[in-house]
C-alpha cells in the first residue's frame, strides 16, 4: 500500500513508498484510513526542523479518521465497519501515575503516531482500541480528521485556560492551532478577540475573521492593546506561535493578574527577562495534547455544529497530491489540507 514516509532527519526526506499492511495485536484494530489532516509537526519533520525524536523511517500522520477493517481478539467496544476517529497517544505506560490519573498525554513514555510509531498517511494503520472514539455518519472523515487539533485548542483554552465571558483575548499566531484557540475563546464568551501575526498572514486573517475575530493585526500589537478599555492589557494571551519573540510580546500585552497560555512550541532561548511575569503577578500556563474526556466533548461540539471547520479546511485531496499541500501549508496559502486514500 502507498504511504507517506519520513525516512531521515535531512530536510525534505519525505516520499511516497510502498509498505506492507500492518499486523495487529489482540488489543488493536486495523483502521482503513478515510482522511488524514496535515499538521504543522508533519511540516517540521518534512523540513527536518522538529525538536523531538523520530523513529525513522516513520509514516506521517496523527490527525485521522476512518473505518474499522479488522479487530484483535481482545477488542470489545468496536467492530468491523464502525466509523471512528483516533487519539494520538499510540504508546503509553498504562500503569504510570499520570496514566492512572487520566493524564496519559503527559506520560513521559508517550509515543505518538507519525513520529514514534507509523501514522495514518496511508491506507491502513494499526491503532490501539483505547485510542478510538465513534463518530456518526453525519460527520465526513475529512472533518473528523481535524478533531485532534480541535482537542489541542480545547485543552489549552477551556481546560488549562481561564477565559471568561467578556474577557479580552489576544491570540499570537494565526496558524491552525491559533485559529482554533480563537474559536474556543469565542465559545467561552470572550468579548473581544484579537489575532496577531505577520504581514504574510493576510489569508489566515480572513479565516480568523470568519471564525469570529474582532480584530486582526500584522503589527502594532502593543499600541493596539494599550488603546483597549483601561489600557492595562488583555485578560488572556494565547501564544500559539511558540517563538521567543511572541512570549515577550505576551508579557507586554497581558494585564496584571492576567494569564498567558503557551501552546506553541519553539526551541529558541528566551534572551530576555521574565521579571514582568513577577511584577504583573501573571499566570504562565503550558498546555500539551489532550485526553479521553476532551475528545468526547469536542466530537459532540463538531456534531452539533458549535465548531464549524469549513473556514479552516483549505483543500481536500488524495494522497499523491501531498507535496503541493505541504508546500502551500508551509507558506500559509492553505490553513489546513486533508489527505484522503
Amino acid at each position: 500500500m502507498p504511504a507517506l514516509v519520513n525516512y531521515s532527519r535531512e530536510p525534505l526526506s519525505v516520499e511516497l513508498r510502498d509498505v506492507k499492511i500492518p499486523e495487529i495485536s489482540e488489543s488493536d484494530v486495523l483502521l482503513r484510513v478515510g482522511a488524514a489532516s496535515i499538521c504543522g509537526s508533519d511540516l517540521h519533520q518534512w523540513q527536518g526542523s522538529q525538536g523531538w525524536a523520530v523513529n525513522y523511517p516513520c509514516i506521517l500522520g496523527h490527525e485521522f479518521a476512518g473505518t474499522v477493517a479488522k479487530t484483535g481478539k481482545a477488542v470489545k467496544r468496536f467492530k468491523e465497519g464502525d466509523r471512528v476517529v483516533s487519539e494520538t497517544a499510540a504508546v503509553i505506560d498504562e500503569s504510570s501515575p499520570l496514566s492512572r490519573a487520566g493524564l496519559y498525554n503527559l506520560d513521559s513514555s508517550r509515543r505518538g503516531f507519525g513520529y514514534g510509531v507509523d501514522g495514518a498517511m496511508t491506507e491502513y494503520v494499526r491503532v490501539p482500541e483505547r485510542c478510538l472514539h465513534r463518530i456518526p455518519n453525519s460527520v465526513p472523515f475529512y472533518k473528523a480528521a481535524l478533531t485532534e487539533p480541535c482537542c489541542v485548542a480545547y485543552n489549552a483554552v477551556c481546560v488549562n485556560g481561564r477565559v471568561r465571558p467578556g474577557d479580552t483575548v489576544l491570540v499570537l499566531g494565526p496558524g491552525p492551532i491559533g485559529l482554533l484557540c480563537l474559536k474556543m475563546a469565542k465559545l467561552s464568551g470572550a468579548g473581544h478577540v484579537v489575532v496577531a501575526g505577520l504581514p504574510a498572514d493576510q489569508h489566515r486573517f480572513e479565516v480568523a475573521r470568519a471564525l469570529g475575530a474582532d480584530m486582526t493585526l500584522d503589527g502594532g500589537v502593543i499600541d493596539y492593546v494599550a488603546s483597549l478599555g483601561d489600557g492595562l492589557g488583555v485578560d488572556v494571551v494565547i501564544d500559539a506561535a511558540g517563538a521567543s519573540a511572541t512570549l515577550q510580546i505576551a508579557l507586554q500585552a497581558v494585564r496584571p493578574a492576567g494569564q498567558i497560555l503557551k501552546v506553541g512550541w519553539g526551541p529558541q532561548p528566551l534572551q530576555f527577562s521574565l521579571d514582568p511575569l513577577v511584577q504583573k503577578n501573571v499566570v504562565l500556563s503550558g498546555s500539551f495534547s489532550h485526553n479521553w474526556p476532551i475528545w468526547e466533548r469536542v466530537i459532540s461540539m463538531i456534531v452539533s455544529g458549535q465548531i464549524d471547520l469549513d473556514p479552516v479546511i483549505s483543500r481536500v485531496c488524495e494522497l499523491p497530491h501531498w507535496h503541493e499541500c505541504f508546500e502551500k501549508m508551509h507558506v500559509g496559502e492553505y490553513v489546513k489540507a486533508v489527505l484522503t486514500t
